[in-house]
């Protein structure tokens, strides 16, 4: 499959000054691809457009990774209604680490080099930018944007000097890396098409060359008709650290029945006999839920690793599908407890203490109603209200598995 029917295939088709798709089959482009450090992770959001460049590099296209030091001083405007607050420096500095990093482990074994545009602007003065860029662009080109004219209309919130001119900025870094780099493509997610095509305009006139511009779409929950990537806790970040990868791993196993096609055609590497094996299961039971439990392990599994897509595969099937305990591991009770409520019993304690300590129960004469009614185990076995916890119950990877209900857990260590 080329590269140009791969994403068509994938969904990775928006917006492109391409008049034929298939000049990328032709010959070897170098392009480039960036993230404003606004945050110290990408989100799935981003995750999606660093798929589609994965394509772009597989199908021998040599890649640039930009860390937007420069443009994460000022933040992009486009799509926000209210000026962005300013991050300092040491925010973006760490912020820019945190994207490369990830960069590094999503691109792993892959040919590809990371700039940081602050590394090109930190040299400008103000008046030679205005003389070697901001004289090369029309006024009203950047008055037509949508986003300048939706913040200077009547109910707009206005917008600055320092946002309007972003897109000058990020337009100047398709100049500097066409000049630098030999750079002729920009690839960019549906919401970038306008800076892109500034850098295009900026080159034609700067530099006197052609480049080009090629946009995924926007990823939309066709469930809802919102757009992808949202938990009730927010967004869906690729670091472990602002989103579990318990977490992370729930939320492609509960995506929607209608886009999960679509997602594991997005998200995962699976080519296209694979994609038609994983969708002819799942039509043939769609309770089973095989689409969504692929998409989950494949996801996990590019962005956290394969050993942690396991574990939590392992915490999964313990929780929800009555798979044996002997199979939780010491990583996968540590993934448990920062998810569960934990507590640490005292040799002899009784289980409904526990059931209380940890909230599984509001109150003592809760907890021994709940284990009247047969509603609560231990490592599996139902127990009672006398039942008192001892060492001899340790028996998930050195802890006990407290239940309450169908899906009410806890962790427990004893003293």
């Amino acid at each position: 499959m080329t590269l140009s029917e791969e994403l068509q295939w994938r969904g990775f088709v928006n917006q492109t000054t391409f008049t034929d798709i298939t000049d990328l089959d032709k010959q070897p482009l170098t392009f480039y691809w960036g993230v404003d450090p606004s945050a110290t992770s990408m989100t799935i959001g981003n995750f999606a457009m660093a798929m589609m460049v994965r394509h772009f590099i597989d199908h021998g296209h040599k890649a640039i990774l930009l860390v937007g030091g420069a443009t994460g001083l000022i933040g992009d405007p486009d799509g926000k209604a209210d000026e962005r607050n300013l991050k300092t420096v040491e925010e973006i500095e760490a912020n820019k680490a945190g994207i490369a990093a990830q960069y590094q482990k999503i691109f792993d074994g892959k040919s590809f080099e990371i700039v940081d545009n602050y590394d090109w602007f930190k040299g400008i003065g103000y008046l030679q930018f205005l003389r070697d860029v901001g004289k090369h662009v029309p006024m009203r080109q950047m008055l037509g944007r949508e986003f300048v004219q939706s913040r200077l209309g009547e109910d707009g919130a206005g917008i600055s000097y320092a946002e309007f001119s972003y897109s000058l900025i990020q337009g100047y870094d398709f100049v500097h890396l066409n000049r630098e780099k030999g750079a002729t493509l920009q690839v960019a997610g549906a919401d970038q098409w306008g800076n892109s095509i500034a850098g295009v305009d900026l080159i034609r006139r700067i530099n006197g060359q052609e480049a080009h511009v090629w946009t995924g779409p926007l990823v939309v929950n066709k469930a809802t008709g919102v757009k992808f990537g949202k938990s009730e806790g927010g967004a869906i970040w690729l670091d472990a650290d602002l989103t579990s990868v318990y977490k992370f791993y729930q939320f492609w196993l509960n995506v929607d029945d209608e886009g999960v096609s679509d997602y594991l055609k997005i998200y995962t590497l699976l080519n296209k006999e694979e994609h038609a094996a994983v969708m002819v299961e799942f039509e043939q039971n769609k309770g089973g839920r095989h689409a969504q439990k692929t998409l989950a392990y494949e996801v996990t599994k590019l962005v956290h690793g394969q050993e942690a897509a396991d574990s939590v595969v392992r915490i999964t099937n313990v929780l929800f599908a009555g798979a044996d305990l002997a199979e939780v591991t010491n990583q996968d009770i540590d993934q448990l407890r920062a998810e569960l409520p934990a507590f640490t019993a005292k040799n002899g304690d009784l289980v409904a203490n526990a059931l209380v300590e940890t909230g599984l129960a509001g109150s003592l004469s809760e907890a021994r109603r709940f284990m009247e009614q047969n509603g609560v185990s231990l490592n599996g076995e139902k127990v009672g209200q006398d039942y008192q916890l001892t060492q001899d119950d340790l028996k998930v990877a050195g802890s006990a598995l407290l239940r309450r209900g169908k899906n009410n857990y806890a962790v427990i260590d004893i003293a």
